[in-house]
């Protein structure tokens, strides 16, 4: 299936399934199997900040403070070390990409950690910034401004492709964007999940909600890469979230989309659906005389659509006016 070829974050990929960063990449015997199945690429399962700080904090003795940078030291290096030796696995076994990923909220350790992340053969970095913004006094525009600082930093210590994976939480993506294009990113990829919680009303108590996305959320980030890639188009787009199905991965490329992010329909389908979806492209690549995917890649973004773009439609006049 040559024609399924796609460049993302100027790394060429056989086609545009990227299995994205969760319980089903942090291995590299789970890594092998995803390749063997098609996939055109693989981020990792992440490094989070967040874990190792709860480590951290769990390991301070409050009777030894002068041993807590220590044990901060050791568990922050242990982690590391394992992550490396996950990369490394993974180039041995896997011919196909494989891409790092850093989950994080401050501009601390990951300089650093990006440094020895390319020194261990990773393709590509996949920075994570997923927080909620809930200080009473919050100044606009410090979270856009943490992506970019973090973005900068790294890219003054690392040749690899940086890759920005953006939640949902922010007033204006394609202004983030655009100064993420400007600092040097590669690729954004639209949209990180947040934990989804819920309330036990019989227990009283907090439980995860619903773990897998739905083919609904596929409307968000549609919406995003379409107007996007019609304003920052020298940008490499990926969807993530709502693709469950091999006409969802049609559609992320009809917006502007190079690639798709996948983790909840291989959970519910297997890895089979990677396999399935590649033949369904070439399929519909054939039916409707497209040789690549560049050929049609962004046929549909706001730039190709006359008058009021449906991207930046917020209402659902027409819908409900023929409904009353």
């Amino acid at each position: 299936m040559d024609n399924l070829k796609t460049s993302f974050a100027g790394i060429q990929l056989k086609n545009p399934i990227i299995i994205s960063s969760s319980g089903l990449t942090n291995s590299a015997e789970k890594n092998k199997k995803l390749a063997d199945a098609g996939a055109g690429a693989i981020v990792l399962k992440s490094l989070f900040e967040e874990q190792i700080l709860i480590e951290v904090e769990h390991l301070k003795n409050a009777e030894y403070t002068e041993g807590n940078d220590y044990i901060a030291g050791y568990v922050r290096a242990h982690k590391l070390g394992e992550y490396i030796e996950l990369i490394r696995e993974s180039k041995k076994l896997c011919n196909i990409p494989i891409i790092a990923s850093i989950n994080c909220y401050t501009d601390a350790e990951w300089v650093d950690f990006a440094k020895q992340i390319e020194e261990a053969g990773a393709d590509a970095i996949e920075i994570n910034i997923l927080a909620l913004q809930t200080e009473k006094d919050y100044k606009y525009g410090d979270f856009e401004q943490r992506h970019i600082d973090i973005l900068s930093h790294i890219k003054k210590v690392t040749t690899i492709p940086v890759i920005m994976k953006l939640g949902e939480n922010l007033t204006n993506p394609i202004a983030l964007i655009n100064q993420l294009y400007a600092n040097g990113a590669a690729a954004v990829v639209l949209f990180n999940r947040f934990y989804q919680p819920d309330i036990d009303i019989n227990k009283m108590a907090f439980v995860p909600g619903n773990v897998f996305s739905t083919e609904a959320d596929l409307s968000t980030p549609l919406r995003w890469i379409g107007i996007a890639s019609s304003i920052i188009d020298k940008m490499d787009y990926a969807a993530s979230g709502g693709v469950h199905s091999p006409e969802a991965v049609v559609k992320t490329i009809l917006a502007g989309a190079s690639a798709v992010e996948v983790c909840s329909a291989i959970y519910e389908n297997s890895s089979s659906f990677i396999g399935e979806t590649n033949s369904f492209l070439s399929s519909w690549m054939e039916k409707n005389g497209y040789d690549s995917t560049a050929q049609f890649k962004g046929k549909l973004n706001a730039k190709n659509i006359e008058g009021i773009t449906v991207w930046e439609r917020t209402q659902f006049l027409k819908y409900f006016s023929s409904r009353q």
